[in-house]
């Protein structure tokens, strides 16, 4: 394997990552941004607040979309394996 195909298997690798993580990583941002602003304006300086909303939302998130997560995976993980050919040398 040569530099050129390292580069493009870790920049793939790289943005399935960012694909799949990214909505939970969105509804987390989103969530901690309505509960400070929250914060803000009840003048509530609580950290179980600002936790329990944004643990509660990534699990959420995570349930529902697990199986698109999961088929995400499997795509790239056959995609990668069937093409294993031109990394072998």
């Amino acid at each position: 394997m040569n530099s050129d195909q390292a580069i493009e298997l870790v920049r793939r690798t790289l943005e399935i990552t960012l694909t799949i993580c990214g909505p939970i990583l969105a509804c987390a941002v989103f969530v901690g941004l309505v509960v400070s602003v929250f914060q803000v304006v009840t003048s509530i300086q609580d950290t179980t607040v600002s936790t329990v909303p944004r643990l509660a939302t990534v699990a959420a998130a995570a349930f529902f979309l697990s199986p698109w997560m999961f088929r995400e995976m499997v795509d790239f993980t056959i995609h990668l394996l069937g093409n294993l050919r031109p990394y072998l040398h």
